[in-house]
């Protein structure tokens, strides 16, 4: 088990060595970062000079050192519109995305377990029928245009919940602006997880469904039948446990996609979250805040993608010894 999490972790370190080669070239190729800091009025000589104390007459290998240096240490240079560490923007930012995410998620596991289950276990019934159509339908339609549906019959027409913000928050730990702990702030949640949970949600059902019924055909469930055993226990310890690998798998790698998708839903809801912060920072040609927010949520996807490799191979021995091959 450990020669196995030590691959992942290796992995895990060269997808972020590739990480910080894409954000580096961003940040080296757009924008000039001391046309930004003096504007036009500044001599060529000044600028030079300052270019030489910025490093920025380096050679790129250097350059390139440097910038992985003071990653490593947490800093992601400096935002040119805030005028603050680039790496205190995100984290101000932080909070309300991961909320999101997280909301989002809480809806996807809820909504597609039972739904999942039911319809792989009555395939022919007319609640399962329009199930799998539902999934269809949810594929198709893309995540900004269920959003502008969501607010239209929910906040323009029928007024029950708001259209754009985050509502009351409360701070936690000093750092962590929540608005979960806010019945403001949860009306506020309601729509842009709906939505955001919108792009996942078909994916999951179809995938219970498919592995439910795949499972629900090998030899094991048949013999636990033929025990006499209780059908829910069937269903649930046999059918659904054998079920949850690939749904693990999948599940990781989907979460780290939704962070990327928040930016459409953010900005529809005016969620002042990091995908948020992202449209505005290429509005402002910020490339300091856009390489940190390519570094953060690198980070964050391959955390969470190693994470769960390993929860995987923990739950499934098999993975650790076809991956010593």
């Amino acid at each position: 088990m450990f020669a196995f999490i030590m691959r992942r972790l290796a992995q895990a370190m060269l997808v972020m060595f590739v990480i910080s080669i894409i954000g580096f070239g961003i940040k080296y190729s757009f924008g000039d970062p001391v046309r930004e800091m003096v504007g036009m009025s500044v001599s060529a000589a000044d600028r030079e000079a300052l270019r030489d104390k910025l490093g920025l007459n380096d050679p790129i290998v250097v350059q390139w050192t440097r910038f992985v240096s003071n990653a490593l240490q947490g800093d992601l240079g400096r935002s040119f519109f805030y005028r603050k560490p680039a790496t205190e923007v995100i984290m101000k930012k932080a909070p309300a995305t991961l909320e999101l995410v997280f909301c989002s998620a809480m809806i996807i596991l809820l909504v597609s377990t039972p739904a999942g289950i039911y319809a792989a276990v009555k395939p022919k019934s007319g609640l399962a029928r329009f199930i799998m159509g539902f999934s269809i339908v949810g594929v198709s339609v893309p995540v900004f245009l269920t959003a502008i549906l969501l607010i239209y019959l929910f906040a323009v027409e029928l007024h029950w919940l708001p259209s754009y913000g985050r509502g009351d928050t409360v701070q936690l730990w000093g750092f962590w602006d929540t608005g979960l702990l806010t019945l403001d702030g949860l009306k506020h949640l309601i729509l842009p997880s709906v939505a955001l949970s919108s792009i996942m949600l078909p994916l999951f059902i179809r995938l219970i469904r498919a592995e439910m019924k795949e499972v629900m055909q090998t030899e094991y469930v048949k013999f636990a039948r033929a025990k006499g055993l209780k059908p829910w226990r069937i269903l649930m310890v046999h059918g659904f446990k054998n079920t949850l690998l690939p749904v693990i798998t999948v599940g990781g790698v989907q979460i780290g996609i939704m962070i990327a998708y928040t930016i459409l839903t953010e900005t529809v809801f005016q969620w002042q979250g990091m995908g948020f912060m992202f449209i505005e920072a290429v509005e402002r040609s910020d490339t300091s805040l856009l390489v940190a927010y390519l570094v953060f949520v690198g980070a964050l996807f391959v955390t969470v993608n190693t994470v769960v490799d390993i929860i995987y191979g923990l739950v499934n021995p098999m993975v650790r010894i076809s991956g010593r091959k």
